[in-house]
C-alpha cells in the first residue's frame, strides 16, 4: 500500500499541486517537478497550460482513463448549458466520485475500491461500476457488512474534508441523499480547477 499510496503522490509533484489536500502529500515538502529538471521553471504555452489543467482535473478523479475522461466531455457538450459546467456536473455525478465526497472513504482510490468490490447500493441495489451516473434523489450507502469497517470509520471520522451541502446525509453519516448537481463554484477542490481551460483543449 505505501509504494501505491507514493505512485498516487507523485501526481501531486507532477502537476505541481497538493490534489488532494492531503497532509501526507510529498508536494508539501517538495513543490517542484520530480527528477533532475524539476526545479527549472519555463514560461509554459497555451497549449501546456491546457494540457495541464485537463490531467489535473482528470487526475483528481482517479483511475479514470483518457477515453472515458473525452466521453464524458463530449457528453458535456451535448448538454444544454455552459460545457464546462456541465463537465463538473458529470464527474461529481460519478459513483466513485459521490462515494469519496460521502466520506465514505479516505480517498478517491478508496472509494472506487469500495464499488469495486460491490460494497456501495444506490437505492438498495449494490452498484459495482464506479463511472455508474447517479441520478437526483438518489440514495447512496454502504452494505451493512462495511458499516463498522475500520477504514470507512477511519474516514468518516477524519477532519480533512467535510460533505458538501448537496447531500443530505443520514445513518450517522452512513447514508447520503443526492440532492442536486453541484456547479464548479459548489465543489470543495483543494486546488483551483479551470474547466474552461479543458474545454479549450478539447476544443482545438
Amino acid at each position: 500500500m505505501a509504494g501505491t499510496n507514493s505512485s498516487k503522490y507523485k501526481i501531486d509533484r507532477r502537476l505541481g499541486v497538493n490534489l488532494w489536500g492531503r497532509a501526507k502529500s510529498p508536494f508539501n515538502k517538495r513543490n517542484y517537478a520530480p527528477g533532475q529538471h524539476g526545479k527549472d521553471r519555463k514560461k509554459p504555452s497555451d497549449y501546456c497550460i491546457q494540457l495541464h489543467a485537463k490531467q489535473k482535473l482528470k487526475g483528481y478523479y482517479g483511475k479514470v482513463t483518457e477515453k472515458q475522461f473525452h466521453n464524458t466531455f463530449k457528453e458535456a457538450v451535448r448538454r444544454k448549458g455552459d460545457t464546462s459546467e456541465n463537465l463538473i456536473g458529470l464527474l461529481e455525478s460519478r459513483l466513485d466520485a459521490i462515494v469519496y465526497r460521502l466520506k465514505f472513504a479516505l480517498t478517491i482510490f478508496g472509494a472506487r475500491q469500495l464499488v469495486n468490490h460491490g460494497h456501495v447500493r444506490v437505492n438498495g441495489k449494490k452498484v459495482d461500476i464506479p463511472s455508474y451516473r447517479v441520478k437526483i434523489g438518489d440514495v447512496i450507502e454502504l452494505v451493512p457488512t462495511m458499516k463498522e469497517n475500520v477504514g470507512v470509520m477511519s474516514a468518516l471520522a477524519s477532519s480533512e474534508r467535510e460533505v458538501p451541502d448537496y447531500f443530505e446525509v443520514g445513518n450517522n453519516g452512513l447514508k447520503g441523499k443526492y440532492l442536486r448537481v453541484p456547479k464548479l463554484a459548489d465543489v470543495p477542490y483543494p486546488v483551483t480547477m479551470e474547466p474552461n481551460l479543458v474545454v479549450e483543449f478539447y476544443s482545438r
